[in-house]
């Protein structure tokens, strides 16, 4: 087909370069879709009727439809399977569903991440499409009505996850923090309640979300027993920062967990407390304690951290040696774990890309629809969280395995 082509290299659908691209995504998808359906052919094709005659066959194409990439809107038509076998347990038709194009499918998970983006922006629904249409060329699948269904499905699956059942998933290790985040919060102190945790195989996972008012006891308290009444086990270790009201919740609902508290939080406690001209001294000597060699070596750390500011600042010195045991904790577990388990980054690097897209905004809705913005959010991100370091060391540590220097002990 003959394209127009104007001297700034447009187009009337856009530029050339897009159409080349939209062109090729097109192609590629009608492809994969023709194998798709070909292997699945291949692999029914001894199965028969009493005639002879194969019970999985093409049929021709479905109408043309758009779907909605990150390349642009593609128009494409799915390959038709006249499949005739019968299912033995319900006694209908068995049906062809690709894996790449679901028959409900109008637009790539890519999108849908890119939405709830949007609203956490302070975009109304009425606003994608204007916002959208300039990259991807088309508003096909993006109308008000569209986005609207979305966010009620958005808030659908944050609530299947809150009421999942745990019980067939032991978490090891448990991150806990609460995360402010200045989107759409009629709150300036309310904030995003966030738990995750470490599974046997050493990959980690969101365990639970909920939003909460000054981190409070009762809070944390609520989140952590609903976690229990859907089957958690208590969790060897949990790291977290200085706020009382999680450490008291465990302490409640998991009495047998043990404590970490977060470096990098106690660290800007400490500095905080300090004068200027003193702050780049004492953070090295507090590097010191964290990195050190073993736990024998911290503590001699903790000792000489004491003797240099204990005279001049006695109260900054309390802040590290009444919480010493707390602090040192994770010397207890796999050397390849410390840096996972010293402090509570895992959370607060997964947030620190929605806190720096998110802005303070008017917007209405409710907390709900908010939260499973977030969750959302969360959710795309979770797929490109790393395993801890010697995952397999994981299942040792909840079997109760005693570690010296961070290696195992006989």
């Amino acid at each position: 087909m003959l394209t127009v082509v104007n001297d700034d290299a447009s187009t009337r659908d856009g530029s050339l370069l897009d159409e080349i691209v939209r062109e090729g995504a097109r192609r590629m998808l009608a492809a994969a879709l023709e194998a798709e359906v070909n292997e699945y052919i291949v692999e029914l094709a001894d199965q028969r009727d009493g005639d002879g005659r194969r019970l999985a066959v093409r049929n021709g194409y479905h109408q043309p439809r758009k779907v909605t990439t990150v390349a642009g809107a593609v128009e494409v038509r799915a390959p038709r399977v006249n499949d005739k076998r019968v299912d033995d347990a319900t006694g209908e038709r068995k049906r062809f569903s690709s894996a790449i194009l679901p028959p409900w499918c109008r637009k790539s998970p890519k999108i849908s991440e890119v939405l709830p983006l949007l609203y956490l922006h302070g975009l109304s629904s009425g606003d994608f499409v204007p916002a959208l249409e300039q990259f991807l060329g088309s508003s096909a699948g993006l109308s008000p009505a569209t986005v609207t269904r979305l966010t009620v499905q958005w808030q659908a699956d944050h609530t299947a996850f809150q009421d999942r059942d745990l019980s067939a998933t032991d978490y090891v290790y448990v991150w806990a923090d609460g995360v402010h985040l200045r989107i759409r919060l009629e709150e300036a102190k309310a904030a995003v309640l966030v738990l995750m945790g470490v599974r046997a195989d050493g990959t980690k996972e969101l365990i639970a979300m909920a939003d909460g008012y000054r981190e409070s006891s009762e809070v944390w308290a609520g989140l952590l027993r609903d976690c229990a009444r859907r089957g958690i086990r208590a969790p060897v270790l949990a790291v977290g920062d200085g706020a009382l009201g999680f450490w008291n919740a465990l302490n409640e609902v998991f009495p047998e967990t043990r404590h970490q508290r977060c470096w990098v939080h106690k660290t800007a406690n400490v500095l905080d407390a300090l004068p200027k001209s003193a702050q780049p001294a004492a953070k090295r000597a507090l590097q010191e304690i964290y990195n050190a060699e073993d736990k024998d070596h911290a503590a001699k750390a903790v000792r000489g951290f004491e003797r240099a500011y204990g005279a001049k600042y006695p109260k900054v010195v309390k802040r590290i040696t009444d919480d010493e045991d707390e602090l040192l904790a994770f010397f207890d577990f796999p050397a390849e774990h410390w840096i996972h388990l010293r402090t509570t980054n895992p959370i607060e690097s997964t947030f620190a890309t929605v806190r720096l897209r998110t802005k303070v905004t008017k917007g209405a809705g409710s907390r709900a629809a908010r939260l499973a913005m977030v969750f959302k959010l969360i959710e795309s991100a979770q797929a490109r969280w790393r395993a801890v370091n010697a995952p397999h060391l994981v299942a040792l540590v909840r079997a109760g395995a005693r570690f010296e220097r961070g290696q195992l002990a006989e």
